[in-house]
């Protein structure tokens, strides 16, 4: 098994960032921009809403916020600076810099007070979490009230067969291809593993429960591959 702590992870990420975009549409043959759009539908708030996007990576699912529901800001944070830096030229590019804010942060201590933003993100970034109990009760204490919490996560198909083709296809095709385009010995043998270990579907929920999110739901994506989940502040 391959465990990676935060400092781990912050390395593999800052070694791949410079192939992460091409293989995150390339392994996902481009549903990726489909599963962020759908996760995206789920939010109420939309102009003057300031967002918060956590694990932002690139800037994709924040780039997205900003295009599909026209926020007052979206200030993403990562712990690796490669990513963000990778991030920030996609966001000059599009004269976005006004709009998005790029910084590093650990989504386990968040640096902003109490009561901050409207609605949290998180795309594919809560499973690399440490301590994901300790994650949520921070991103609970940042959020306004009525603020949203929308999560897009990995999940494993429920049907015996499809889960068999999934960890076909995430432990064995997914790695060697991620190995051969990343150059990257274990980043992409981290992924399936740690897809294994987080604990998704009602068990997430669960957890977001305890952190004190109410109205929470999670709905399945591409036969289950990928779950979004929702959890509101009262």
């Amino acid at each position: 098994m391959t465990t990676v702590n935060k400092k781990g992870v912050r390395q593999m990420f800052d070694d791949i960032a410079w192939r992460y975009d091409f293989l995150n549409h390339f392994l996902t043959l481009g549903i990726d921009a489909w599963w962020r759009r759908k996760a995206i539908q789920l939010i109420s708030y939309k102009e003057e809403a300031i967002m918060l996007d956590i694990a932002t990576g690139t800037a994709d699912l924040a780039i997205s916020l900003i295009k599909y529901k026209h926020p007052f800001q979206v200030i993403g944070i990562d712990i690796s600076e490669g990513m963000l830096e990778y991030g920030k030229k996609k966001i000059e590019k599009l004269e976005l810099t006004e709009q998005i804010i790029l910084q590093v942060g650990n989504g386990e201590a968040l640096e902003f007070p109490d009561n901050s933003f409207d609605v949290i993100t998180i795309g594919f970034g809560i499973r690399n979490f440490e301590h994901p109990e300790i994650g949520l009760s921070e991103m609970l204490r940042v959020l306004k009230k009525d603020g949203e919490l929308v999560i897009l996560e990995f999940s494993r198909p429920k049907s015996t067969i499809l889960c068999h083709l999934f960890d076909l296809y995430f432990c064995y095709v997914l790695p060697y291809i991620g190995k051969l385009f990343s150059k990257h010995a274990t980043a992409y043998t981290y992924l399936p593993e740690s897809v294994k270990q987080f604990p998704y579907g009602d068990n997430f929920i669960e957890m977001m429960q305890q952190a004190g999110f109410v109205e929470t739901t999670f709905a399945p994506l591409t036969l289950g591959v990928v779950s979004i989940y929702k959890g509101v502040k009262r």
